[in-house]
């Protein structure tokens, strides 16, 4: 497996920077595949989701959309795979960061009644915990 960054991710999905993202293309499309895939980790796939939004305006259903096709993409190995689409699940169906989605159920897959929190979106769900 190769590990991949948030910029080399962000390159490969948004085609912005003519040069960088022929080298995401190259390293991705014919550089990986299924038995040395490129991995993402849970804080790339938060930055890279955060990136989208706050920087090229992608709104939450292209969100969601994009992180399916991550995960349909055989070059590419998400970190805990089940954890993720249980998360794109949660912030596909509420109000809430994709962010806060992945916090609440990494956490609860790793036996956590509740996450305690201090933002009021997140305290609605079943997940979290207002304090």
């Amino acid at each position: 497996m190769i590990g991949l960054d948030t910029n080399v991710l962000i390159r490969y999905l948004v085609q912005d920077d003519k040069t960088q993202a022929a080298k995401a293309n190259k390293l991705i499309e014919r550089n990986l595949t299924k038995d040395i895939p490129g991995f993402i980790n849970h804080i790339t796939l938060v930055e890279a989701v955060w990136v989208l939004e706050s920087c090229y305006d992608v709104k939450k259903q292209e969100i969601a959309r994009i992180i399916e096709q991550i995960v349909s993409t055989k070059q590419l190995y998400l970190q805990e795979i089940e954890i993720v689409l249980k998360a794109l699940r949660v912030f596909r169906s509420n109000n809430i960061d994709f962010a806060d989605a992945l916090i609440g159920t990494i956490n609860q897959a790793f036996g956590c009644d509740k996450t305690y929190t201090f933002d009021k979106k997140p305290a609605k769900l079943e997940l979290f915990e207002g304090l």
